[in-house]
């Protein structure tokens, strides 16, 4: 269905492409799901723009191609059962939700649940669950999980979230210091976890009982 904003997505979607995503799935779901409307009226202007934008609370809906990425390499299946840490806007979750099954997905932030889960219902997205919560704690009543996104930084990997992976499963995460992190993904095997890195980045920080204990001084 087109809308004014058709022709800026479609140039982010080549964008995308420029930069390495080259799942057709993946840009499909991208594509169809329109972050306009995730976002805050103040920065609807900015929606495919391939950058972060504020969404308030000092949160980021991520930088859309980094998110595809996420996706890529993850090589998400349409029968997974995918833990996203970090709701924000509910962009993301959207998406997973095009490509996966079931989504779990934990903000901490009251608010922007809330706000999420109204946009959801309102385009009848009906395979994802929210929850309020320590994403670092992970969700799990719901666990094992295929894939487990998490979109913020954490200083080491939190071991409830690896504990929370199925056989096979795959985590993608942000470690290392406030400013800078490696993007790693994380692989269950038959005899422990296997790591390799992706990329570096930059994210708002996991706070919780396994990740910083405390946000960052303006």
């Amino acid at each position: 269905m087109s809308d004014r904003y058709t022709g800026q997505r479609r140039a982010l979607i080549g964008t995308m492409q420029e930069r390495g995503i080259r799942d057709l799935n993946v840009l499909r779901a991208f594509d169809e799901v329109r972050r306009h409307e995730f976002l805050p009226d103040a920065v609807r202007h900015r929606a495919y723009e391939d950058a972060p934008v504020p969404i308030g609370h000092g949160q980021t809906a991520s930088q859309p191609s980094l998110q595809a990425l996420y996706m890529q390499v993850l090589d998400l299946r349409r029968d997974d059962k995918v833990l996203e840490i970090g709701t924000g806007c509910g962009f993301q979750t959207a998406v997973l939700a095009k490509l996966v099954d079931r989504v779990y997905s934990v903000e901490r932030i009251r608010e922007l649940s809330i706000r999420s889960r109204e946009k959801l219902d309102e385009l009848r997205i009906s395979n994802v669950a929210l929850m309020v919560g320590d994403g670092t704690i992970g969700w799990s009543r719901y666990a094992p999980f295929d894939a487990i996104l998490v979109a913020a930084a954490a200083p080491d990997v939190p071991q409830p979230l690896l504990d929370q992976l199925a056989p096979g499963g795959r985590m993608l995460i942000p470690v290392g210091g406030r400013d800078t992190q490696q993007l790693m993904l994380i692989t269950r095997e038959a005899d422990g976890f296997s790591e390799r890195e992706v990329t570096a980045c930059t994210f708002v920080p996991l706070l919780g009982r396994f990740g910083w204990m405390d946000a960052p001084r303006a």
